[in-house]
């Protein structure tokens, strides 16, 4: 490897020892995700992960993949790689966490312009960090340098993840009826949802120094790095609940909102009705209203609004539910609303 070299291919714009010196730089980090289940290390064709499968007489395999999005242009805006990598993993691993299962191993794909390693380990080292918030072990990636399809410093990040759960404990809202509880996780912030929608608001094409500003409704935080604040991982608390009480809906709240995404847990002939006051709704959200003269109804139906994640459970497993949340770190979980007799969401 450390005698391959092409004058011809780096000529056309691709580096392949840069690739070579990412693969080191990186490997401090990859090497926290690894566990007892892991066989072998970088550098394979494919990554090896042994499946136990104790406790789990029937395993169902649940995948997942997912990007980040345009949440990529601010990250390279502020020249600021370290937290995407989060971002990747919470959008994939937050999903198979909704039907139940716990992630096992985490694969990224970074396709860049150009590939410059301490940049390219900047990205992985926010994957790793993923990884350990999630329990999952970074088994692979590929990172494929595109010159003349990316620009020299833009990039693209996606992810892939596979997790398992037992076919009798695959979530099932069968039992769900009215008088259930939604239960809220708050969000840390856009996460990695609607940023389409908030560069257009904040002309971010004509104006990125907007970035660098300290809105008042932030109490004094940079608005680039509010706006980078990477998504919230809900695996550990989420797995924890589930251990101990029924859960008869979970919806992770991505692009769509509230009207798209709560509706994909609930039972037909079953209403998510919520408050609109009860909502915990972080400045920010109101502050990008206010610039773009966003309608209400578009802002819960594109951003998370300050939930990242919600749970249905019985009225009499609430206070066990949120006791657990709250001690496995998501102190501010809180009751958001109830099921009621109709179909989709109901904001009032």
């Amino acid at each position: 490897m450390e005698k391959s070299y092409s004058a011809s291919y780096a000529a056309a714009g691709v580096d392949i020892t840069a690739g070579y010196k990412a693969v080191e730089l990186m490997k401090q980090y990859v090497s926290r995700t690894m566990n007892k289940s892991c066989l072998g290390g970088l550098g394979g064709f494919g990554g090896l992960f042994e499946l136990d499968c104790t406790n789990m007489p029937h395993p169902v395999l649940i995948s997942g993949t997912d990007g980040v999005g345009t949440k990529l242009r601010i990250a390279q805006y502020m020249d600021q790689h370290d937290t995407v990598g989060i971002d990747c993993v919470a959008m994939c691993v937050n999903d198979v966490i909704c039907a139940g299962a716990k992630p096992l191993v985490f694969l990224d794909y970074i396709a860049c312009g150009k590939n410059v390693p301490e940049r390219i380990a900047e990205i992985v080292k926010g994957v790793a960090e993923g990884c350990c918030q999630a329990g999952a072990a970074l088994v692979g990636g590929e990172t494929a340098e595109m010159p003349g399809f990316y620009p020299e410093n833009e990039y693209d990040l996606a992810g892939f993840t596979v997790g398992a759960v037992d076919k009798s404990k695959i979530l099932d809202n069968s039992t769900m009826c009215p008088g259930d509880v939604i239960l809220a996780l708050p969000s840390s912030g856009v996460h990695s949802n609607g940023f389409s929608l908030v560069r257009r608001i904040l002309d971010l094409e004509n104006r990125p120094e907007v970035l660098n500003t300290t809105p008042a409704e932030l109490g004094g935080k940079m608005l680039g790095e509010a706006l980078l604040a990477p998504t919230k991982i809900y695996v550990k608390p989420v797995l924890a609940v589930m251990d101990e009480v029924v859960v008869k809906g979970v919806s992770h709240i991505t692009g769509g909102g509230f009207y798209e995404n709560i509706p994909r847990s609930l039972k037909k002939g079953c209403a998510a009705r919520i408050r609109k006051a009860d909502v915990k709704t972080p400045p920010l959200f109101g502050l990008l209203a206010a610039l773009g003269n966003v309608p209400e109804r578009d802002m819960f139906n594109t951003f998370n609004m300050g939930v990242g994640m919600i749970l249905t459970v019985a009225a009499a497993d609430a206070d066990k539910a949120l006791a657990i949340l709250h001690a496995h770190g998501e102190p501010e979980a809180y009751r958001l609303g109830e099921i009621a007799e109709g179909e989709g969401v109901i904001l009032c």
